[in-house]
This record gives structure tokens, sequence and C-alpha cells, in this order.
């Protein structure tokens, strides 16, 4: 039994990740850590409103960090020197030196790090690499991602997701990390990243909208354009090969496009629990984690090429070799 502390009790905890704990047989909610501990009340046996606290309990074995960006490297890297296993929301860190830190830590301390992109869960995600290692669509050449929506933060919901100092960026961090994620888990490790991002519409302190390019070393090529100023959502997601292409429109949608047919490959009620629950096994059994430290850094690594804090513009671009942990 895996006894879990929720750090953060925002939406997502709220809607999904507790309730991802709530179902998972070998998981237990022992405690919820939020600044304002009424919110707690009823949600879980143990309330705290500061982490140090909840990481003294010898009972936890697990910290889901569920709080802004800002706050993922420094209360990760606690959790783990708490000796605590440690799931944490995307993207990973604020950028790819915090990143690399919760890692190293994670490592050092023996103590499992996993980052939530629960869609390498998806089964039609898992079906797409499966097709792609048969040969369905011959060499994969390149991917394309496109995300549009309107802001998720409205009002004061959320709206810290419009605060550089707490998300790090704008749907860069936000939802394009999710898709550069899914073309690492596909296509394998980036050699070369490079990308633009402006403000087209808002005036808000952070993007909104960005493109990412990557190049990744077994030759594919991907793109993902995220945008939070349209009026047309869209959640595009299609990988082409010299003999076909594998449409997965829209990526969080069922219905997956080859050359062999159509397949209908629903994910799961909730989209948090496969991943809770490979966690859970990652730490119980021993078995691979599907979305660990190791694997979520590429992703950072991806958005700081894009991303660059030294520019004073938007716009700028930047690209580098391959990094090393």
């Amino acid at each position: 039994m895996l006894n879990w502390v929720v750090a953060g009790i925002g939406d997502i905890s709220t809607k999904r990740v507790i309730p991802a704990i709530r179902s998972e047989p070998r998981s237990r909610l022992y405690g919820v850590m939020t600044r304002d501990k009424a919110k707690g009340v009823g949600v879980a046996e143990h309330v705290w409103d500061n982490l140090d606290a909840a990481l003294a309990d010898p009972q936890v074995d697990a910290v889901y960090v569920a709080t802004p960006v800002a706050l993922h490297a420094p209360q990760a890297i606690a959790s783990l020197k708490a000796r605590k296993h440690v799931l944490c929301e995307k993207p990973t860190a604020m950028n790819y030196t915090e990143a690399s830190e919760m890692v190293r830590v994670g490592r050092e301390c023996g103590k499992i790090l996993g980052v939530a992109y629960y869609r390498r869960t998806y089964p039609k995600v898992q079906r797409a690499r499966e097709l792609m290692s048969q040969g369905a669509i011959g060499k994969p050449v390149l991917a394309e991602a496109n995300q549009h929506s309107a802001s998720p933060a409205q009002g004061s919901f959320r709206s810290w997701l419009l605060d550089p100092k707490l998300a790090g960026g704008g749907p860069l961090f936000d939802v394009a990390s999710h898709r550069i994620d899914v073309m690492n888990y596909l296509f394998g490790k980036p050699a070369r990243a490079t990308g633009m991002m402006s403000n087209a519409v808002f005036p808000w302190p952070i993007e909104d909208n960005a493109t990412a390019m990557i190049e990744y070393e077994t030759g594919v090529r991907g793109i993902v354009d995220v945008r939070w100023h349209s009026d047309v959502v869209r959640d595009q997601f299609r990988i082409i090969g010299t003999k076909g292409e594998i449409n997965l429109d829209p990526l969080s949608g069922p219905e997956l496009v080859h050359p062999g047919g159509t397949e209908h490959l629903p994910t799961h009620a909730n989209i948090h629990f496969p991943m809770i629950e490979n966690f859970v096994a990652a730490v119980l059994d021993g078995v691979p984690l599907l979305s660990s430290g190791e694997s979520a850094i590429w992703t950072d690594w991806v958005t700081e090429q894009v991303y660059c804090p030294e520019a004073a513009l938007f716009g700028s671009q930047r690209t580098s070799g391959t990094p090393s942990l």
C-alpha cells in the first residue's frame, strides 16, 4: 500500500489526481497540502498548510506535486530528500537546469521521480508506436501537432498560468510540453530544436502562441504549434512516413487512422488513472516507469531551446546541440 500526499488541490487534483489515487487499489490518499487548510477539510485524513510538516510524517510514501510550475523543483527535491517517491505535474520544472537537479537528487536518494505526461498511456499512442515498429508507414519522417484554443485562464480561475514567474511560459510550457513529450516517446532522443513565439493577439507577459521544431536522432522532424488565442479548437497529431501516415486527430479522442484502417481506442474514463497505476507498480513491483524524470527532462530541454530567457523580446530563436545529464 502506498500512502500519498497531494501537494496542491486545484482543478487537476480535485477532478483527476485525487479520484485516481482513491480508485487505485494499492493507493491511499493519506493527506493533502494546501495553503488554505479549510479547502482540505473532508478531502483527506491529514491536511497540512506547508510541505515540510507533511514530509516529516513517516507514514507518507509518495508525494504528488500539483502546484504551479515554479514550485515543482523545490517541492520535488525536498520530497526526494525526505525519502519520498515523487510524481510531479508537467512540465517538470521552470527550466532544464532545475529539471536536471530533480533527476540528480532522485538518483542520489534512490527514490522514484515520475512526471505526469499521461498521454504516453493513451491506447492510441501505444498503438501508433506499435504500428511504426511494424513498418506500417515505412520510415517515419515528419510529425505535426497543433493545439489551439482560447486561454485556459479566465478571470481569477487558473490566472497563475499567465504569470511567467509561476508558470514559466504560456502555451509552450502548458500544452506544447505534452505534444513534445509524445514525440519524444515515439521518436527517441531529440538532437536539435529551435522555434519561435510571439504575442499575436494578447499583450500578456507570456506568449499567446509558440511553434517548436525538433529534429530527432532517428531522422524524424517534429513540428508543434500551440495557441491560446483561437476560437476554433484544434487537437491535431499526425505522423507521416515514406509509405503512408498515422492520423491521431484529435489526440485526446479515440480514433486512430492508419493505412490498415480505422481503430477506436478510447482512453480510461480518468486519464490520470493509468499513470497513477503505472507509478504504483514502479514503486511496489519495480516495473518500468512510463514517464520518468529521465525521459521528461528532454521536453524541458526542447522548450528551453525555443524559450530564450536572455532575450528581451519574444520571437527570438535558439538552437543547440544535444545535452547530457
